[in-house]
Protein backbone atom coordinates (compact mmCIF):
# COMPACT_ATOMS: atom_id res chain seq x y z
CA UNK A 1 0.00 0.00 0.00
CA UNK A 2 1.57 3.16 -1.03
CA UNK A 3 1.61 6.18 1.11
CA UNK A 4 -0.12 9.11 0.36
CA UNK A 5 1.01 12.69 0.40
CA UNK A 6 -1.03 15.16 2.48
CA UNK A 7 -2.20 17.41 -0.91
CA UNK A 8 -3.17 14.01 -2.31
CA UNK A 9 -5.49 13.39 0.72
CA UNK A 10 -7.44 16.65 0.77
CA UNK A 11 -10.50 16.94 -0.95
CA UNK A 12 -13.53 18.74 -0.73
CA UNK A 13 -15.97 17.88 1.89
CA UNK A 14 -19.58 16.59 0.77
CA UNK A 15 -22.95 18.91 1.18
CA UNK A 16 -24.56 16.24 2.54
CA UNK A 17 -23.60 12.71 4.31
CA UNK A 18 -26.23 10.14 5.46
CA UNK A 19 -26.46 9.56 9.09
CA UNK A 20 -25.42 6.03 8.98
CA UNK A 21 -22.29 6.37 7.19
CA UNK A 22 -20.55 9.25 10.44
CA UNK A 23 -17.69 7.92 11.48
CA UNK A 24 -18.44 5.99 15.19
CA UNK A 25 -16.04 5.00 17.89
CA UNK A 26 -16.17 2.76 20.81
CA UNK A 27 -17.76 3.47 23.93
CA UNK A 28 -15.28 3.90 27.24
CA UNK A 29 -15.34 0.95 29.12
CA UNK A 30 -16.15 3.01 32.22
CA UNK A 31 -18.75 4.95 31.32
CA UNK A 32 -20.40 1.42 29.70
CA UNK A 33 -20.37 -0.43 32.96
CA UNK A 34 -21.85 2.95 34.45
CA UNK A 35 -24.47 3.29 32.06
CA UNK A 36 -25.11 -1.05 32.36
CA UNK A 37 -25.34 -0.27 36.36
CA UNK A 38 -27.89 3.09 35.91
CA UNK A 39 -30.56 1.07 33.43
CA UNK A 40 -30.38 -2.22 35.28
CA UNK A 41 -31.62 0.16 38.45
CA UNK A 42 -34.05 1.90 36.58
CA UNK A 43 -32.40 5.61 36.74
CA UNK A 44 -34.13 6.94 33.42
CA UNK A 45 -37.63 6.18 34.54
CA UNK A 46 -36.88 7.41 38.75
CA UNK A 47 -35.52 10.50 37.82
CA UNK A 48 -37.86 11.49 34.41
CA UNK A 49 -41.12 10.55 37.05
CA UNK A 50 -39.43 12.87 39.78
CA UNK A 51 -39.16 15.86 37.43
CA UNK A 52 -42.24 15.59 35.19
CA UNK A 53 -44.09 18.38 37.47
CA UNK A 54 -41.34 20.61 36.05
CA UNK A 55 -41.91 20.93 32.25
CA UNK A 56 -44.16 21.50 30.22
CA UNK A 57 -46.21 19.49 27.74
CA UNK A 58 -46.44 21.88 24.56
CA UNK A 59 -45.03 24.98 25.41
CA UNK A 60 -41.44 26.20 26.12
CA UNK A 61 -37.77 25.68 24.10
CA UNK A 62 -36.49 22.51 23.77
CA UNK A 63 -35.98 20.63 27.58
CA UNK A 64 -33.05 18.66 28.60
CA UNK A 65 -34.09 15.58 29.84
CA UNK A 66 -33.73 14.91 33.27
CA UNK A 67 -31.46 11.66 32.17
CA UNK A 68 -29.25 13.98 30.26
CA UNK A 69 -28.95 16.50 33.49
CA UNK A 70 -28.25 13.58 35.73
CA UNK A 71 -25.40 12.16 33.43
CA UNK A 72 -23.90 15.72 32.57
CA UNK A 73 -23.43 16.46 36.35
CA UNK A 74 -22.23 12.93 37.03
CA UNK A 75 -19.06 13.98 34.27
CA UNK A 76 -18.29 16.67 36.22
CA UNK A 77 -16.83 14.17 39.16
CA UNK A 78 -15.47 11.56 36.95
CA UNK A 79 -14.11 13.63 34.61
CA UNK A 80 -12.53 16.26 37.37
CA UNK A 81 -14.91 19.06 35.70
CA UNK A 82 -16.15 22.10 38.19
CA UNK A 83 -17.77 24.58 35.86
CA UNK A 84 -20.84 23.64 33.83
CA UNK A 85 -19.76 25.60 30.85
CA UNK A 86 -15.90 22.92 31.18
CA UNK A 87 -18.63 20.08 31.17
CA UNK A 88 -20.98 21.10 28.43
CA UNK A 89 -17.29 21.76 26.53
CA UNK A 90 -16.24 18.35 27.52
CA UNK A 91 -19.77 16.68 26.67
CA UNK A 92 -19.40 18.40 22.93
CA UNK A 93 -15.57 17.25 22.34
CA UNK A 94 -16.07 13.86 23.20
CA UNK A 95 -18.21 10.79 21.29
CA UNK A 96 -17.88 8.25 24.27
CA UNK A 97 -19.50 10.69 26.54
CA UNK A 98 -22.57 11.68 23.91
CA UNK A 99 -22.79 7.64 23.92
CA UNK A 100 -22.67 7.93 27.97
CA UNK A 101 -25.58 10.21 27.86
CA UNK A 102 -27.51 8.91 25.29
CA UNK A 103 -26.96 12.18 22.76
CA UNK A 104 -27.06 11.43 19.30
CA UNK A 105 -24.75 11.90 16.82
CA UNK A 106 -26.54 14.29 14.74
CA UNK A 107 -27.90 15.81 17.47
CA UNK A 108 -26.62 18.91 19.48
CA UNK A 109 -24.92 18.94 23.46
CA UNK A 110 -26.59 21.03 25.37
CA UNK A 111 -24.28 24.17 26.27
CA UNK A 112 -23.83 25.27 29.47
CA UNK A 113 -27.04 27.81 29.66
CA UNK A 114 -29.49 24.63 29.15
CA UNK A 115 -27.86 22.59 32.04
CA UNK A 116 -27.41 25.70 34.53
CA UNK A 117 -31.27 26.55 33.45
CA UNK A 118 -32.53 22.79 34.23
CA UNK A 119 -30.44 22.63 37.38
CA UNK A 120 -32.06 26.21 38.57
CA UNK A 121 -35.53 24.17 37.39
CA UNK A 122 -35.32 21.33 39.18
CA UNK A 123 -35.99 22.02 43.12
CA UNK A 124 -33.83 20.87 45.69
CA UNK A 125 -35.50 18.20 47.19
CA UNK A 126 -35.88 15.96 43.65
CA UNK A 127 -31.61 16.18 43.92
CA UNK A 128 -32.26 15.62 47.33
CA UNK A 129 -33.86 11.88 45.69
CA UNK A 130 -31.84 11.15 43.41
CA UNK A 131 -28.87 11.02 46.34
CA UNK A 132 -31.25 8.97 48.36
CA UNK A 133 -31.63 6.95 44.69
CA UNK A 134 -27.93 6.41 45.18
CA UNK A 135 -27.67 5.38 48.81
CA UNK A 136 -30.71 2.43 47.83
CA UNK A 137 -28.24 1.41 45.36
CA UNK A 138 -25.89 0.83 48.10
CA UNK A 139 -27.78 -0.90 50.57
CA UNK A 140 -28.58 -3.40 47.34
CA UNK A 141 -25.22 -4.35 47.23
CA UNK A 142 -23.90 -4.30 50.94
CA UNK A 143 -22.39 -1.10 50.52
CA UNK A 144 -24.40 0.75 53.12
CA UNK A 145 -24.57 -0.20 57.32
CA UNK A 146 -25.65 3.12 58.59
CA UNK A 147 -24.25 2.03 62.11
CA UNK A 148 -20.63 4.14 62.93
CA UNK A 149 -20.98 7.33 61.21
CA UNK A 150 -17.95 9.41 61.30
CA UNK A 151 -18.51 13.35 60.38
CA UNK A 152 -16.11 16.37 59.51
CA UNK A 153 -16.45 19.16 57.33
CA UNK A 154 -14.14 21.57 55.08
CA UNK A 155 -14.21 24.45 53.20
CA UNK A 156 -15.04 25.99 49.49
CA UNK A 157 -13.97 28.37 48.12
CA UNK A 158 -17.18 31.03 46.88
CA UNK A 159 -17.62 32.50 43.67
CA UNK A 160 -17.20 35.80 45.42
CA UNK A 161 -14.20 38.17 46.02
CA UNK A 162 -12.89 39.42 48.72
CA UNK A 163 -12.39 43.18 47.20
CA UNK A 164 -15.90 43.32 46.44
CA UNK A 165 -17.56 43.46 50.39
CA UNK A 166 -19.54 45.68 50.77
CA UNK A 167 -20.93 47.32 54.57
CA UNK A 168 -24.50 45.54 55.56
CA UNK A 169 -25.33 48.70 57.13
CA UNK A 170 -24.43 51.73 54.70
CA UNK A 171 -23.73 49.17 51.48
CA UNK A 172 -20.36 51.20 50.98
CA UNK A 173 -17.39 49.45 49.49
CA UNK A 174 -14.15 47.96 51.59
CA UNK A 175 -11.90 51.31 50.14
CA UNK A 176 -15.13 53.98 51.07
CA UNK A 177 -15.26 52.86 54.58
CA UNK A 178 -11.40 53.35 54.99
CA UNK A 179 -11.94 56.83 53.14
CA UNK A 180 -14.24 57.44 55.92
CA UNK A 181 -12.34 56.16 58.60
CA UNK A 182 -9.48 58.33 57.02
CA UNK A 183 -11.07 61.80 57.08
CA UNK A 184 -12.78 61.27 60.37
CA UNK A 185 -8.77 60.75 61.46
CA UNK A 186 -7.88 63.94 59.79
CA UNK A 187 -6.65 62.88 56.66
CA UNK A 188 -8.50 65.23 53.95
CA UNK A 189 -7.18 63.33 50.58
CA UNK A 190 -5.53 59.89 52.15
CA UNK A 191 -3.54 58.14 48.94
CA UNK A 192 -3.16 54.32 49.20
CA UNK A 193 -0.61 54.47 51.29
CA UNK A 194 -2.49 56.26 53.84
CA UNK A 195 -5.41 53.73 53.50
CA UNK A 196 -3.17 50.58 53.58
CA UNK A 197 -1.05 52.36 57.02
CA UNK A 198 -4.69 52.44 58.87
CA UNK A 199 -5.93 49.11 57.65
CA UNK A 200 -3.07 47.53 59.01
CA UNK A 201 -3.57 49.26 62.53
CA UNK A 202 -7.34 48.70 62.91
CA UNK A 203 -8.38 45.43 64.71
CA UNK A 204 -10.49 42.42 63.60
CA UNK A 205 -11.04 44.36 59.85
CA UNK A 206 -13.54 41.87 58.49
CA UNK A 207 -16.17 40.45 60.45
CA UNK A 208 -19.31 38.46 59.01
CA UNK A 209 -21.45 40.83 61.48
CA UNK A 210 -20.51 44.19 59.22
CA UNK A 211 -19.39 42.98 55.94
CA UNK A 212 -21.73 41.22 53.23
CA UNK A 213 -20.75 39.82 49.43
CA UNK A 214 -23.42 41.60 47.18
CA UNK A 215 -22.83 39.14 44.52
CA UNK A 216 -23.33 35.74 47.01
CA UNK A 217 -24.80 36.56 50.25
CA UNK A 218 -24.73 32.92 51.78
CA UNK A 219 -20.91 32.95 51.31
CA UNK A 220 -18.99 34.07 54.84
CA UNK A 221 -15.62 35.14 55.43
CA UNK A 222 -13.33 32.54 56.87
CA UNK A 223 -9.87 31.52 56.88
CA UNK A 224 -9.14 28.62 54.41
CA UNK A 225 -7.24 25.08 54.77
CA UNK A 226 -4.26 26.99 53.59
CA UNK A 227 -4.28 29.84 55.70
CA UNK A 228 -6.10 32.38 53.06
CA UNK A 229 -8.83 34.61 54.12
CA UNK A 230 -11.37 34.13 51.70
CA UNK A 231 -14.99 34.18 51.28
CA UNK A 232 -16.33 30.54 51.50
CA UNK A 233 -18.65 27.77 52.32
CA UNK A 234 -18.88 24.74 54.93
CA UNK A 235 -19.43 21.30 53.24
CA UNK A 236 -20.14 18.31 55.82
CA UNK A 237 -20.27 14.71 55.26
CA UNK A 238 -21.20 11.90 57.25
CA UNK A 239 -19.84 8.79 55.75
CA UNK A 240 -19.85 5.44 57.00
CA UNK A 241 -17.03 3.77 58.59
CA UNK A 242 -17.90 0.15 57.28
CA UNK A 243 -17.99 0.88 53.48
CA UNK A 244 -16.57 4.42 53.52
CA UNK A 245 -19.96 5.61 51.44
CA UNK A 246 -20.73 8.93 52.12
CA UNK A 247 -24.50 9.04 53.78
CA UNK A 248 -25.40 12.76 54.34
CA UNK A 249 -23.95 16.17 53.10
CA UNK A 250 -24.77 19.38 54.12
CA UNK A 251 -23.68 23.06 53.22
CA UNK A 252 -23.39 25.89 55.99
CA UNK A 253 -22.03 29.04 56.60
CA UNK A 254 -18.59 29.05 56.68
CA UNK A 255 -18.66 31.16 59.75
CA UNK A 256 -20.56 28.15 62.38
CA UNK A 257 -18.62 26.45 64.07
CA UNK A 258 -18.43 22.38 63.92
CA UNK A 259 -20.10 22.15 67.33
CA UNK A 260 -23.28 24.13 65.89
CA UNK A 261 -23.73 22.67 62.51
CA UNK A 262 -23.16 18.51 63.89
CA UNK A 263 -26.71 18.24 64.87
CA UNK A 264 -28.37 19.01 61.34
CA UNK A 265 -25.80 16.86 59.75
CA UNK A 266 -26.06 13.81 61.91
CA UNK A 267 -30.24 14.50 61.87
CA UNK A 268 -29.75 14.12 57.92
CA UNK A 269 -27.66 10.90 58.57
CA UNK A 270 -29.97 9.32 60.36
CA UNK A 271 -32.46 9.98 58.48
CA UNK A 272 -30.96 8.28 55.16
CA UNK A 273 -30.38 5.48 57.31
CA UNK A 274 -34.07 5.01 58.60
CA UNK A 275 -34.94 5.64 55.12
CA UNK A 276 -32.55 2.64 53.35
CA UNK A 277 -33.90 0.25 56.65
CA UNK A 278 -37.50 1.27 55.55
CA UNK A 279 -36.82 0.56 52.23
CA UNK A 280 -35.56 -2.75 52.81
CA UNK A 281 -38.38 -4.19 54.68
CA UNK A 282 -40.58 -2.86 51.97
CA UNK A 283 -38.63 -4.80 49.23
CA UNK A 284 -37.00 -8.16 51.44
CA UNK A 285 -39.81 -8.44 54.23
CA UNK A 286 -38.08 -12.12 54.50
CA UNK A 287 -34.52 -11.20 54.28
CA UNK A 288 -31.72 -10.40 56.40
CA UNK A 289 -31.69 -6.63 56.46
CA UNK A 290 -28.46 -5.12 54.84
CA UNK A 291 -28.33 -2.07 57.08
CA UNK A 292 -28.45 -1.89 60.73
CA UNK A 293 -32.06 -1.64 61.70
CA UNK A 294 -31.36 0.28 65.29
CA UNK A 295 -29.73 3.22 63.34
CA UNK A 296 -26.66 4.87 64.37
CA UNK A 297 -25.32 3.73 67.19
CA UNK A 298 -21.54 5.36 67.14
CA UNK A 299 -20.31 8.81 66.14
CA UNK A 300 -16.52 9.32 65.32
CA UNK A 301 -15.50 12.80 64.48
CA UNK A 302 -12.32 14.90 65.38
CA UNK A 303 -11.86 17.46 68.46
CA UNK A 304 -13.14 20.41 66.40
CA UNK A 305 -16.73 18.84 67.98
CA UNK A 306 -16.24 18.44 71.10
CA UNK A 307 -17.90 20.43 73.86
CA UNK A 308 -19.84 19.02 77.08
CA UNK A 309 -22.89 20.03 75.36
CA UNK A 310 -22.34 17.92 72.41
CA UNK A 311 -21.24 14.93 74.16
CA UNK A 312 -24.39 15.01 76.21
CA UNK A 313 -26.60 15.58 73.64
CA UNK A 314 -25.08 12.62 71.67
CA UNK A 315 -26.04 10.49 75.05
CA UNK A 316 -29.09 12.01 75.20
CA UNK A 317 -29.77 10.71 71.10
CA UNK A 318 -28.54 7.41 72.07
CA UNK A 319 -25.40 7.40 70.19
CA UNK A 320 -22.00 6.86 71.53
CA UNK A 321 -19.69 9.27 70.89
CA UNK A 322 -15.66 9.08 70.48
CA UNK A 323 -14.82 12.43 69.92
CA UNK A 324 -11.30 13.65 71.38
CA UNK A 325 -11.05 16.03 73.84
CA UNK A 326 -8.84 20.04 73.35
CA UNK A 327 -6.40 20.52 75.48
CA UNK A 328 -7.34 22.35 78.32
CA UNK A 329 -5.68 24.48 80.96
CA UNK A 330 -6.66 23.51 84.58
CA UNK A 331 -9.28 21.21 85.94
CA UNK A 332 -12.75 22.26 84.87
CA UNK A 333 -15.83 23.46 86.89
CA UNK A 334 -18.58 21.00 86.57
CA UNK A 335 -20.74 22.51 89.29
CA UNK A 336 -24.39 21.79 88.30
CA UNK A 337 -23.31 19.67 85.40
CA UNK A 338 -22.80 16.53 86.79
CA UNK A 339 -24.69 14.63 83.84
CA UNK A 340 -22.49 16.54 81.05
CA UNK A 341 -19.66 15.73 83.65
CA UNK A 342 -20.69 11.86 83.46
CA UNK A 343 -21.14 11.94 79.54
CA UNK A 344 -17.55 13.63 78.77
CA UNK A 345 -15.87 10.96 81.29
CA UNK A 346 -17.47 8.02 79.59
CA UNK A 347 -16.36 9.52 75.97
CA UNK A 348 -12.42 9.79 77.45
CA UNK A 349 -12.78 6.08 77.99
CA UNK A 350 -14.07 5.00 74.84
CA UNK A 351 -11.54 7.49 73.51
CA UNK A 352 -8.85 6.23 74.79
CA UNK A 353 -9.63 2.35 74.20
CA UNK A 354 -7.97 0.60 71.89
CA UNK A 355 -11.19 0.12 70.20
CA UNK A 356 -12.01 4.01 69.83
CA UNK A 357 -7.91 4.74 68.88
CA UNK A 358 -9.01 2.65 65.53
CA UNK A 359 -12.33 4.29 64.95
CA UNK A 360 -10.33 7.49 64.97
CA UNK A 361 -7.32 5.76 62.27
CA UNK A 362 -10.71 4.78 60.14
CA UNK A 363 -12.21 8.48 60.39
CA UNK A 364 -9.21 9.72 59.17
CA UNK A 365 -9.01 7.29 56.47
CA UNK A 366 -12.41 7.52 54.91
CA UNK A 367 -14.07 11.01 55.39
CA UNK A 368 -10.70 12.53 54.01
CA UNK A 369 -10.54 10.28 51.21
CA UNK A 370 -14.12 11.70 50.87
CA UNK A 371 -13.41 15.42 50.91
CA UNK A 372 -9.60 14.02 48.53
CA UNK A 373 -12.33 13.03 45.46
CA UNK A 374 -15.26 14.83 45.74
CA UNK A 375 -13.29 18.47 46.51
CA UNK A 376 -9.34 18.34 45.06
CA UNK A 377 -9.65 15.37 41.94
CA UNK A 378 -13.32 16.26 41.49
CA UNK A 379 -12.80 20.22 41.21
CA UNK A 380 -15.30 20.88 43.59
CA UNK A 381 -12.69 22.85 45.98
CA UNK A 382 -13.77 26.25 44.13
CA UNK A 383 -17.42 26.70 43.68
CA UNK A 384 -18.91 28.24 40.02
CA UNK A 385 -22.09 28.68 41.49
CA UNK A 386 -23.48 31.08 43.93
CA UNK A 387 -26.54 30.67 46.39
CA UNK A 388 -26.75 27.48 48.87
CA UNK A 389 -28.98 26.04 47.21
CA UNK A 390 -27.34 26.22 43.60
CA UNK A 391 -24.30 24.87 45.11
CA UNK A 392 -25.82 22.29 47.62
CA UNK A 393 -27.66 21.08 43.87
CA UNK A 394 -24.72 20.25 42.31
CA UNK A 395 -22.69 18.65 45.51
CA UNK A 396 -25.77 16.31 46.16
CA UNK A 397 -25.28 14.92 42.84
CA UNK A 398 -21.61 15.51 42.68
CA UNK A 399 -21.09 13.36 46.07
CA UNK A 400 -24.01 10.98 44.69
CA UNK A 401 -21.29 9.93 41.92
CA UNK A 402 -18.47 9.43 44.67
CA UNK A 403 -21.04 6.65 45.62
CA UNK A 404 -21.54 5.06 42.28
CA UNK A 405 -17.85 4.93 42.27
CA UNK A 406 -17.64 2.79 45.52
CA UNK A 407 -19.92 0.12 43.00
CA UNK A 408 -17.91 0.53 40.10
CA UNK A 409 -14.42 -0.18 42.23
CA UNK A 410 -15.83 -3.79 43.26
CA UNK A 411 -17.02 -3.95 39.64
CA UNK A 412 -13.97 -2.57 37.45
CA UNK A 413 -11.25 -2.28 40.29
CA UNK A 414 -11.55 1.45 39.68
CA UNK A 415 -13.83 4.64 40.48
CA UNK A 416 -12.89 6.82 37.98
CA UNK A 417 -12.08 6.49 33.99
CA UNK A 418 -8.33 7.76 35.16
CA UNK A 419 -8.10 5.14 37.64
CA UNK A 420 -9.03 2.34 35.21
CA UNK A 421 -6.79 3.86 32.79
CA UNK A 422 -3.97 3.96 35.96
CA UNK A 423 -4.74 0.39 36.38
CA UNK A 424 -4.20 -0.18 32.97
CA UNK A 425 -0.78 1.21 32.59
CA UNK A 426 -0.14 -0.60 35.90
CA UNK A 427 -0.34 -3.69 34.73
CA UNK A 428 1.50 -3.33 31.47
CA UNK A 429 4.42 -2.30 33.70
CA UNK A 430 4.00 -4.85 36.01
CA UNK A 431 3.82 -7.46 33.01
CA UNK A 432 7.38 -5.98 31.73
CA UNK A 433 8.82 -6.14 35.24
CA UNK A 434 8.18 -9.94 35.27
CA UNK A 435 9.79 -10.26 31.95
CA UNK A 436 12.65 -8.69 33.56
CA UNK A 437 12.78 -10.57 36.62
CA UNK A 438 12.95 -13.60 35.18
CA UNK A 439 15.86 -12.50 32.48
CA UNK A 440 17.79 -11.52 35.88
CA UNK A 441 16.94 -14.66 37.56
CA UNK A 442 18.25 -16.51 34.09
CA UNK A 443 21.67 -13.83 35.05
CA UNK A 444 22.02 -14.83 38.24
CA UNK A 445 21.85 -18.38 37.91
CA UNK A 446 24.94 -17.76 35.12
CA UNK A 447 26.51 -15.59 37.58
CA UNK A 448 26.15 -18.02 40.51
CA UNK A 449 27.81 -20.88 38.30
CA UNK A 450 31.03 -18.08 37.80
CA UNK A 451 31.14 -17.53 41.31
CA UNK A 452 31.23 -21.08 42.38
CA UNK A 453 34.03 -21.73 39.75
CA UNK A 454 35.45 -19.29 41.24
CA UNK A 455 35.28 -20.28 44.82
CA UNK A 456 36.88 -23.34 44.45
CA UNK A 457 40.44 -21.49 43.73
CA UNK A 458 42.80 -21.30 46.57
CA UNK A 459 43.02 -17.25 47.47
CA UNK A 460 46.65 -16.69 47.45
CA UNK A 461 47.62 -13.79 45.50
CA UNK A 462 43.85 -11.84 45.94
CA UNK A 463 43.60 -10.64 42.52
CA UNK A 464 40.34 -9.33 42.01
CA UNK A 465 38.16 -10.68 38.92
CA UNK A 466 34.18 -9.14 38.09
CA UNK A 467 31.44 -10.70 36.43
CA UNK A 468 30.41 -9.45 32.89
CA UNK A 469 27.00 -9.77 33.57
CA UNK A 470 26.44 -8.91 37.19
CA UNK A 471 29.42 -6.79 37.68
CA UNK A 472 30.25 -8.58 41.15
CA UNK A 473 33.78 -9.04 42.31
CA UNK A 474 35.27 -11.84 43.45
CA UNK A 475 39.02 -12.95 44.69
CA UNK A 476 41.07 -15.70 42.74
CA UNK A 477 44.73 -16.91 42.50
CA UNK A 478 46.44 -15.93 39.54
CA UNK A 479 46.91 -20.02 39.19
CA UNK A 480 43.09 -19.72 38.06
Amino acid sequence: MAMGTRKQREKQEDIWIAHAELATAPGHPFYQRLNELLEAEGFDQFVEQRCAKFYAEKYGRPSLTPGIYFRSLLIGYFEGIGAERGIAWRLADSLALRRFVGIALDEYTPDHSTISRTRRLIDLDTHREVFSWVLGVLTDRGLLQGQRIAIDATTLEANAAMRSIVRRDTGASYEEFLRGLAKASGIATPTREDLARLDRKRKKRTSNKEWKSPADEDARIAKMKDGRTHLAHKAEHAVDLDTGAVVAVTLQGADKGDTTTLDETLCKAGMAVAEQVGREAELRPNDKPKVNVAGIEELVTDKGYHSGAVVNRMKTYEVRSYIPEKKQKGRRNWVGKAAEQQAVYANRRRVRGEYGKSLLRRRGEFVERSFAHCYETGAMRRCHLRGRDNILKRQLVHVGAFNLSLILRQLLGAGTPRELRNRFARLVVSVLLLFSNRNSQQRLRRCRGISGSVAKCVARSRTRLRCSLCRKSATCTTDC
